[in-house]
C-alpha cells in the first residue's frame, strides 16, 4: 500500500458528514447540469447529437460517482434512502450506456477489420521450436507450402471483409437504434423523474446519518480501506496470463470484477482524499480497452453464428475475433506494468 499524500489527507477535525455532504451534492449538481445539456442539444442535428453524447457521458459519470459513493459510505447515509437510489441510479447509468456501447464497439470493429485486410493476419503465440537442424529441402518445401496457405488465407480475408462490415453494421446499428429508444423512453418515464427528483434533493441536502456526526478519519477512512483491500484481493486473484488460453472467455470475468472494484475505491479516494489519485489512470484505463475489446470479440462471435452467411464472411469474423481476443491479452498486460500495487499483481 502507498503512502497517502499529506496534502490529500482528510483533515482530522470535520465530521464524516462534513466531507461526504459536499462531495455528494457537487455530483447531484454535475447530473442536473449535464442533464439539462442532454435536453438542450437533443435536437436531431450532426452537432445536436454530438453535444448530447457528450451530455451523456458527463450524466453516466456522476451517475457512477454518486452510486458508488453510497454503496461504500452507506453506513454513514440513511440505508433506506441510499439502497432505493443507489439501485435506480445503477438503472439508469445501464440503460444510458448501452447506445454508446454499441456506437464504439461498431467503430472499434469497423476499424480492426480495415487494418486486417491490410496486415499479416494475427496468430496465436508462438511456441519455441528445438530439435535438430532440418533438412533445407523440406524446410523450404514447407516454407513454400506456408506461403501458399497464407496467400488462400489473406485471399478469403479480403472478400469476406467487406461483407463481415456490411453485417456487423447491420446488427450493431440495429442494437443502437433499438438502445437509442429505450434511453428516449426512460428519459420521458415517471421512473427517470423520481431519481431525477431525488437527485435534485441531495443536491440541496443529503440524508446522513447520526454516525456522519464522528470525526471523518474515523467513519470514512475504514470503509474507503476495505474498497481498496476488496481491490487488491482481486487483482492478486487475477490468473496468470501463461496458465489461461487466450480465446477462452472464461476467464474475462475476474478482469471485469476487478475494474468494478477499481472505479470503487478510486471514487472512494476522491471523497476522502479530496482529488483523483492520478498513479490509478493508466491501469483503469487499461482495464476499460480490456472491456471493451473482450465486448467485441463477442459481438464478432455472434456474428459468427449468423445463419447461412457465407464461408469467407464467417472466416473474416472468426479473423476478427482472434484480433480482439489479441486485444485483450494487451490490456492485460498494460494493466499489470502500469499498477502501482506490484507486489498485488501475478506474475506472468
Amino acid at each position: 500500500m502507498r503512502r497517502p499524500d499529506p496534502q490529500t489527507t482528510t483533515r482530522t477535525d470535520v465530521s464524516a458528514g462534513a466531507v461526504l455532504g459536499p462531495y455528494l451534492q457537487d455530483q447531484a449538481a454535475d447530473f442536473l447540469r449535464s442533464l439539462r445539456l442532454h435536453h438542450e442539444s437533443s435536437a436531431p442535428t450532426d452537432a445536436g447529437s454530438l453535444a448530447a453524447e457528450e451530455a451523456a457521458c458527463a450524466l453516466r459519470r456522476s451517475v457512477r460517482r454518486i452510486s458508488g459513493t453510497l454503496h461504500t459510505f452507506r453506513s454513514a447515509l440513511e440505508p433506506g434512502w441510499a439502497e432505493q437510489l443507489r439501485t435506480e441510479l445503477a438503472w439508469l447509468s445501464g440503460t444510458l450506456a448501452r447506445e454508446h456501447a454499441y456506437a464504439t464497439r461498431l467503430t472499434r470493429l469497423l476499424d480492426a477489420l480495415h487494418a486486417l485486410s491490410g496486415s499479416s493476419l494475427p496468430a496465436a503465440r508462438a511456441k519455441a521450436t528445438g530439435g535438430a537442424p532440418r533438412d533445407t529441402d523440406a524446410a523450404q518445401h514447407e516454407v513454400a507450402q506456408q506461403a501458399a496457405v497464407h496467400a488462400k488465407e489473406r485471399a478469403a480475408l479480403d472478400v469476406g471483409a467487406a461483407r463481415a462490415g456490411a453485417l456487423l453494421e447491420r446488427q450493431l446499428t440495429l442494437a443502437r437504434t433499438r438502445a437509442h429508444s429505450t434511453a428516449l423512453q426512460a428519459l420521458g418515464s415517471s421512473r427517470f423523474h423520481a431519481v431525477a427528483d431525488a437527485v435534485a434533493l441531495l443536491a440541496s441536502e443529503v440524508p446522513l446519518s447520526a454516525a456522519a456526526d464522528v470525526p471523518a478519519v474515523e467513519m470514512l477512512h475504514g470503509p474507503a480501506d476495505r474498497a481498496e483491500q476488496r481491490l487488491l484481493g482481486a487483482v492478486a486473484a487475477l490468473p496468470s496470463d501463461e496458465a489461461v488460453e487466450p480465446y477462452n472467455e472464461a476467464y474475462d470475468a475476474p478482469w471485469h470484477q476487478t475494474r468494478l472494484l477499481l472505479r470503487l475505491h478510486r471514487y472512494a479516494h476522491e471523497v476522502v482524499r479530496g482529488a483523483p489519485d492520478p498513479v490509478l489512470a493508466a491501469p483503469g484505463h487499461a482495464l476499460d480497452l480490456h472491456r471493451d475489446a473482450a465486448e467485441a470479440a463477442a459481438a464478432a462471435a455472434a456474428a459468427a453464428r449468423t445463419p447461412r452467411i457465407a464461408p469467407a464472411t464467417a472466416y473474416a469474423l472468426g479473423v476478427l475475433h482472434a484480433d480482439q481476443r489479441h486485444e485483450v491479452e494487451a490490456a492485460r498486460g498494460v494493466f499489470r506494468e502500469t499498477w502501482p500495487y506490484t507486489a498485488a499483481v501475478t506474475a506472468p
